[in-house]
């Protein structure tokens, strides 16, 4: 009995994983793709039905095929980010293509065939681009793109920085808690804890709400594994979810039939730097610099992608490093003779332009006159 009722659990488990497997695409949100739509017309401007379209992503080879309803419009979605290839054909009309479609995260393309009459042989190139105003969505933002996040300098390589161009969008008030070095960011005068970071279509948020430091994502992906990524300000899908303020939807770089990679290192180094305006030792108006604090400060890894099977199977990977070596400098004061053998009972305050230091009213006195004068 204890046997056949851990059987029937077991059984039971296998199911329900199965089902889970089953019906999990069709339930997850596909926030990390876009889709393309449109309409097939003849040379008159009449709807031509039953047309096949075939899409094919010129990176891996792979292709999907849909026909025009009566409507005369396909559409294909979910479609995921990177550059495609489409191709209309119909009986008694020539075959049409259009290739360099590029799709973003997050966007809808609508791209419009007009067939001629002919031979399917025959076939005609359309070397348009397709329309960047995108009407099949209200939401407000922007996408930045493989080039901005790879080109534009970044000073610890954190790629949420670059938020910061989305109109809308700003850094947050200067604090005491590294509000604004950790890459967070205010839109539409909404908290920095209220944004919604999503990694490839999956929650990238903190589970604990912390509303003092802002900053809630957890996985901070290289910049080189970035390949785009979008900011939505307002009127976005409910499909989102949890944000009052703004959405960070980034995807990350996937395997094509070319193999591609690189190795890369961020450095910052103290023989580099400026010497700090507190490593100075200042006496009676005269400053005198002392020996800079230490700062090796290492980034480095790489990445690479490519195929396992040819138009079938892919891989990409990524890794980083890093290395922090760094020294602070210290202010601080040591109390004269005259300061001990009194007692510390007659003290004034000596502003300093580096710290606070105490004397004895007398020794202030003169002091203050020697650094005023």
């Amino acid at each position: 009995m204890r046997r056949s009722g851990i059987s029937r659990v077991l059984q039971n488990l296998v199911a329900v994983i199965v089902v889970m497997a089953l019906l999990g695409p069709s339930v997850l949100a596909q926030v990390d793709t876009g889709s393309i739509t449109g309409t097939v017309t003849d040379a008159s401007g009449a709807v031509v039905s039953g047309a096949k379209v075939t899409l094919t992503n010129e990176g891996t080879g792979a292709s999907l095929t849909t026909t025009t309803t009566s409507d005369g419009v396909y559409k294909f979605s979910p479609v995921r980010v990177g550059n495609y290839k489409l191709e209309t054909t119909s009986q008694g009309f020539q075959t049409t293509t259009q290739s360099g479609v590029k799709v973003d995260i997050g966007s809808s393309v609508a791209l419009n065939f007009a067939l001629k009459p002919g031979s399917q042989t025959e076939t005609i190139e359309v070397t348009g681009a397709a329309p960047v105003l995108q009407t099949q969505d209200a939401s407000v933002g922007q996408v930045v793109d493989e080039r901005s996040v790879n080109d534009l300098p970044l000073n610890g390589r954190n790629f949420t920085f670059l938020a910061q161009l989305v109109q809308g969008v700003n850094s947050p008030q200067a604090d005491t808690r590294g509000n604004a070095g950790s890459g967070a960011f205010s839109a539409n005068g909404f908290r920095p804890a209220q944004n919604n970071y999503m990694l490839d279509g999956i929650d990238n948020n903190s589970d604990t709400v912390d509303f003092l430091n802002g900053t809630n994502f957890v996985v901070l992906p290289p910049v080189d594994a970035i390949q785009e990524f979008r900011v939505q300000t307002t009127d976005f899908s409910a499909e989102y979810g949890r944000s009052g303020a703004a959405v960070l939807n980034a995807t990350l770089k996937s395997g094509t039939n070319q193999f591609h990679g690189n190795l890369w290192e961020f450095f910052r180094n103290d023989k580099l730097d400026a010497r700090d305006f507190f490593e100075h030792d200042c006496n009676s108006g005269v400053c005198t610099p002392r020996k800079k604090a230490e700062l090796r400060w290492n980034q480095f890894g790489g990445t690479l992608g490519g195929p396992v099977i040819k138009n079938k199977i892919f891989f990409f990977g990524d890794a980083q490093f890093w290395r922090l070596r760094q020294g602070q400098p210290q202010i601080g004061s040591v109390p004269t003779a005259a300061e001990r053998t009194s007692g510390f009972t007659d003290l004034t305050f000596c502003s300093r332009s580096i710290s606070w230091q105490y004397h004895s009213r007398k020794q202030a006195r003169s002091k203050c006159r020697r650094v005023i004068e």
